[in-house]
């Protein structure tokens, strides 16, 4: 016998757009497992050098716990609104929620390396089911106004402030295990399933009943496996050249298998009858111009951090705690604005914004770079850098998120949508992998690193930042000079 879920539409009435304790609890649980996804992006941030010290990974193995999720969100996200699409967003999005604790758990208990990245990998696929999922529960089940703008503003809030979050639950739970960081999400998701089986509306798929066998190209799991495989192929490649050297096979086989897997890609994409990607989506400038510039925004921030985080823990000696509050000025701005960020791009325009946003984190990279060979006070240079980076965050993250969208046809707005977050997620995987094997590289080998002044040998890393903030910049810079199509409008 087929259960029967409620539709959308007795949530809520919408003749007197009331809320009601049914509308809450779902909000409650899209929203706070929003703030879980987001979460989940910072929490492995501090918790960096007490993972490689305990499974005694080189830095290039240990950004695989970022990377990871990275690759398994941003890889795997078009796959992801594929299975959605096929299977309905009821079912999807609490197997993804059980997927999500149950990777938790194992993160938490892996003695091998390898199991650790995996688990982090699945984490992000199961991001990738929820987190665009959760938006579009929100879409159908709040009716259109005051209700479903006020659901959404908590949604948002719920996502700028889950970095915040992590980098303070990490700070604080390294302190005691770094494995707590990985196993603190589970309860919280298990508890949203079990509200979620009451609360979530069903919905049909959106794709016609699948005939016999002909599933292995509905989902097209041949795209999806090339595109991921070639993003991990690529991080691979780029941190194994510090320990083999750019001629030898090991390292320039994976760039060469990466390069290969990427053509296999776009070869399967052009052929098959239902694409994960619509290349026609790219000839779109201002979603190309936002999709690099939010890569480069997100992708030269983790890189910061992830260099600060080493920096100040193996290097100058301070506690993991310590460690997240002194990076918490560059998290906080966003979820302190988050809700007027709307009403900042209406007034100014996004490709402003994004000009600003992105100049003020590449001053801060920049007055770090100047400063690494010498003393390094936290109120005096730490702190103005990171509150520039938080800057950039406050004055772009929005605008580039509705310019991405701004000029596509209705019809074609969910495919821009899935390639602009892909990028977003993939620019922090291949940003995270040559900072780390640059701070790989300029290790000291006797150890004796200890000596010099804070980030002397991080200084490839940063200027390797530097140079995706610049990139960030001129990308901005063009769209200042592009054609107006009219304001930009929050999808």
């Amino acid at each position: 016998m087929t259960r029967t879920y409620p539709p959308p539409a007795v949530l809520a009435s919408p003749s007197d757009g009331r809320w009601n304790l049914r509308l809450w609890g779902l909000l409650l649980v899209l929203a706070g497992n929003m703030l879980i996804d987001a979460l989940e992006v910072s929490v492995a941030v501090v918790a960096l050098p007490a993972i490689g010290t305990d499974l005694r990974l080189p830095l290039t193995a240990v950004q695989w716990t970022m990377t990871g999720f990275a690759v398994g969100f941003g890889g795997l996200m078009l796959f992801g609104a594929r299975v959605v699409a096929v299977l309905g967003r009821r079912r999807v999005y609490l197997a993804g929620l059980l997927g999500f604790a149950a990777a938790s758990l194992v993160s938490a208990l892996a003695q091998e390396p390898g199991l650790l990245i995996a688990t982090r990998v699945v984490k992000g696929f199961c991001a990738a089911l929820t987190a665009p999922t959760g938006l579009a529960i929100i879409s159908t089940a709040f009716p259109e106004g005051p209700l479903r703008r006020r659901a959404l503003s908590v949604y948002t809030l719920f996502g700028a402030g889950g970095f915040t979050a992590g980098l303070l639950l990490s700070g604080w739970l390294t302190s005691i295990s770094w494995r707590l960081t990985f196993a603190s999400p589970a309860p919280v998701v298990l508890l949203l399933f079990l509200c979620g089986l009451r609360l979530i509306p069903g919905s049909e798929p959106d794709a016609a009943p699948l005939p016999e066998g002909a599933a292995y190209r509905h989902f097209d799991v041949t795209g999806a496996a090339t595109f991921a495989g070639a993003i991990v192929a690529l991080v691979q490649g780029i941190t194994a050249v510090p320990a083999h050297g750019w001629a030898d096979p090991h390292s320039t086989g994976l760039l060469c298998a990466a390069a290969a897997l990427l053509t296999a890609f776009v070869v399967v994409e052009r052929r098959t009858s239902r694409p994960l990607v619509h290349f026609a989506a790219l000839r779109n400038t201002a979603m190309v111009r936002s999709a690099v510039g939010a890569a480069c925004l997100n992708g030269s921030y983790l890189g910061l951090l992830f260099i600060l985080t080493h920096e100040l823990q193996a290097a100058a000696g301070w506690s993991p705690l310590r460690t997240g509050l002194a990076l918490v000025p560059a998290a906080a701005p966003l979820a302190v604005t988050a809700l007027s960020s709307g009403r900042m791009v209406a007034r100014f325009g996004a490709p402003r914004l994004i000009a600003a946003g992105a100049l003020c984190p590449l001053a801060g990279y920049l007055l770090l770079l100047l400063r690494a060979d010498g003393p390094l006070p936290y109120a005096g240079t730490l702190l103005p850098v990171l509150l520039l980076v938080g800057a950039g965050f406050v004055l772009s993250f929005a605008a580039l998120n509705m310019q991405a969208t701004a000029g596509v046809p209705a019809a074609e707005r969910g495919a821009a949508t899935g390639l602009y977050q892909t990028a977003v997620q993939v620019g922090a995987a291949l940003a995270l992998a040559p900072v780390a094997a640059l701070m790989a590289a300029a290790a000291d080998p006797a150890g004796a690193g200890g000596a010099a002044p804070l980030l002397t040998t991080a200084r490839p890393a940063l200027a390797l930042v530097a140079v995706f903030g610049a990139i960030g910049l001129l990308t901005a810079l063009l769209g200042l000079r592009a054609p107006r199509r009219g304001p930009a409008r929050p999808v």
